[in-house]
């Protein structure tokens, strides 16, 4: 493991990391505008669940495979981008009655909602992503000793680390947006663009999936 102040810099640069919009985090902001925090805190669970594949993945080489695969890179890379586009299309053909963006009133958080599937659509979110394990693989050795004796636990510590310190900013995604839908009269008037606005951005996270190349060539 490494040394304190090590220790620290990679706790904060995860923290930098995971507050940087992307696919998982319109996810969790999505679910909670839509169903309330604790639907935005499932979504948190099951990408961080989708994280903890990757480490494991990354630590046990698959990382590596894909690194140097083109073939495992690629067939993975266009998994994921039908999938964000998939989601992208769904919100974007949804209508306004049956997407359930724009509530009468404020959405109760004890409101009827498939959690399972929620956590399910978080997870493959962060799973389908094959930069994901590249990130891993190419962020978390840089804080593993040369001379550390046993460097896949120690890979698997620091993976454990990153994600259980993503929760708290995956969290705070969920709580400001079950906070907006709830309480400011704006956001409340104008959530039925949000299937719109998000369906958009998943079809664009798509599309600059597809045409990514492996970042390790």
């Amino acid at each position: 493991m490494p040394d304190t102040p090590q220790l620290l810099m990679f706790i904060v640069a995860g923290w930098l990391l995971n507050l940087t919009p992307g696919p998982d985090v319109l996810c969790i902001v999505n679910h909670a505008l839509k169903s309330g925090v604790r639907a935005g805190m499932v979504a948190a669970l099951g990408i961080v669940s989708g994280c903890f594949v990757r480490v494991f993945a990354a630590a046990l080489g698959v990382g590596a495979l894909l690194a140097t695969s083109a073939m495992a890179f690629t067939v993975l890379k266009w998994v994921g981008a039908a999938y964000l586009t998939w989601m992208g299309l769904r919100l974007l053909l949804s209508r306004r009655g049956a997407s359930g963006i724009v509530p009468a009133q404020p959405v109760p958080e004890q409101a009827a909602v498939d959690l399972s599937r929620i956590y399910l659509r978080g997870f493959l979110t962060n799973v389908l992503n094959p930069k994901v394990a590249l990130f891993f693989l190419a962020f978390v050795p840089q804080f593993i000793a040369p001379g550390a004796t046993d460097k896949v636990t120690a890979f698997l510590l620091l993976g454990l680390l990153f994600n259980l310190n993503s929760l708290p900013i995956n969290f705070g995604y969920a709580w400001l947006a079950g906070w907006a839908a709830n309480r400011v009269q704006v956001v409340q008037h104008t959530l039925h663009w949000l299937d719109r606005v998000a369906g958009t951005l998943f079809i664009g996270f798509g599309l600059k999936l597809a045409m990514s190349d492996n970042p390790a060539h």
